[in-house]
């Protein structure tokens, strides 16, 4: 699937280091070192309600990552999926009259098109569940005969007791939850406890057997098609291989969907799916969390056609610390605009050189603003240190603090 325009990354003097991550597994900041290429997963939206201010601020968190590793010299390569087909898509495309191609089509394009927008670095692998149909078969025929998976009726579940016996992976490490909320938030989330015949009921469906009236697709699971968690873990381990730097996502994702995932890929590998779980926030508005259900929905196209500065919209998002839970508000765009207009009459004298003083202002401005953006991507303060710097109102600037704004913080000014 044909990914976004991918926007031109200045090169800083100097260099960054490899970043400090909070990693929901353990609860410590850890260093996303790379061995040399930097591999990071963000699953993708499941593509009926693209794109919401929750969205946005997911993948603005992973962008910033990404420039971070790219400006410590890091090559970086990036994986994303489309959940193109799935229940919730399928139920929206119903209650519309819409063909569910259709409207996969139309929101996948939407999303792209406010991705570029953004300025979100694209991925090198965007991968749409749709293609990748038989690779999902065959590797649910792979844990079948394993043993890691079982049949009830004809659809297929993973059997989360056989892959903790045979293989390091372990439930509940990745999200720390007891059974009882596991419970709860599997049958919130789109799992099924309550079905019989299953060997437990946090045992999540792999291959959903083909039903009158939906899409099916032959595969070596049978005629059906892929469970949630399971397109996740395939394509991950078809782009990236196994043990990748990364794994990123809403906070909402850490289970099932993140915990699954990596119990389907520790059985179909042998080895854990990534090094290091990294969750965003998530962001409310009108005292909930936003949903489409709810109506409260804050759309970045929406936002576009409005004539907000897409650059306004990345400052108001980078406001706030990518793994807070926060609300949205209006006036939230008034003081981004604002400080954009600071930042942008601050640096538009430019000049080859400045003054002794003055250059060396700038080189602090520069060291704290990587400083914060390597430790936990706190954007918070990368903006307060250039806030800083603006305040001591520069006469000129060199190229310096513009093009480390744009490569560290997407912010071309």
């Amino acid at each position: 699937m044909q990914s976004w325009n991918r926007p031109d990354i200045p090169r800083v003097p100097g260099d960054g280091i490899a970043p400090l991550l909070h990693d929901t597994a353990t609860g410590l900041l850890v260093e996303a070192r790379p061995d040399d290429v930097a591999r990071l997963y963000v699953c993708g939206i499941t593509p009926y309600d693209a794109t919401h201010l929750g969205h946005a601020a997911t993948y603005l968190a992973f962008d910033t990552l990404q420039r971070v590793w790219l400006d410590a010299g890091y090559r970086v390569h990036y994986a994303q999926n489309v959940t193109d087909v799935d229940d919730p898509l399928l139920e929206r495309a119903a209650q519309t009259g819409v063909d569910w191609r259709e409207l996969a089509q139309e929101q996948v394009q939407l999303f792209r098109d406010d991705m570029e927008s953004l300025r979100i670095l694209p991925p090198e692998d965007y991968a749409a569940v749709t293609e990748v149909i038989e690779q999902i078969g065959r590797a649910t025929r792979i844990l079948l005969d394993r043993d890691l998976a079982y049949r009830v009726e004809d659809d297929v579940y993973f059997d989360i007791a056989a892959a903790q016996t045979s293989t390091a992976w372990v439930l509940g490490e990745e999200s720390g939850l007891d059974r009882e909320t596991m419970l709860a938030l599997s049958a919130e989330r789109g799992g099924d406890p309550d079905r019989a015949g299953k060997r437990d009921p946090l045992d999540p469906l792999l291959w959903r057997a083909a039903r009158p009236g939906e899409p099916s697709w032959p595969s070596e699971a049978g005629e059906g098609r892929p469970g949630w968690h399971i397109e996740c873990s395939v394509i991950a381990l078809m782009h990236l291989g196994r043990d990748f730097t990364v794994q990123g996502g809403g906070s909402d994702l850490v289970f099932p969907h993140h915990e699954l995932s990596a119990g389907h890929a520790a059985a179909l590998s042998g080895h854990p799916l990534a090094r290091v779980y990294s969750h965003a926030g998530m962001v409310a508005y009108q005292g909930e969390k936003m949903s489409k259900s709810l109506g409260n929905l804050v759309l970045v196209s929406r936002l576009r056609e409005q004539g907000v500065d897409p650059r306004a919209l990345r400052l108001a998002l980078l406001a706030h610390h990518y793994r807070d839970d926060w609300e949205w508000f209006d006036d939230a765009l008034d003081d981004a605009s604002e400080r954009l207009r600071r930042w942008t009459e601050a640096t538009a004298t430019r000049a080859d050189a400045v003054d002794a003083e003055a250059a060396e202002r700038e080189r602090t401005a520069l060291a704290h603003l990587r400083a914060a953006v390597r430790h936990d991507l706190d954007t918070p303060g990368a903006l307060t240190a250039i806030d800083r710097w603006v305040a001591t109102r520069p006469a000129a600037v060199t190229p310096l603090l513009p093009d480390a704004i744009d490569a560290l913080l997407g912010i071309r000014l």
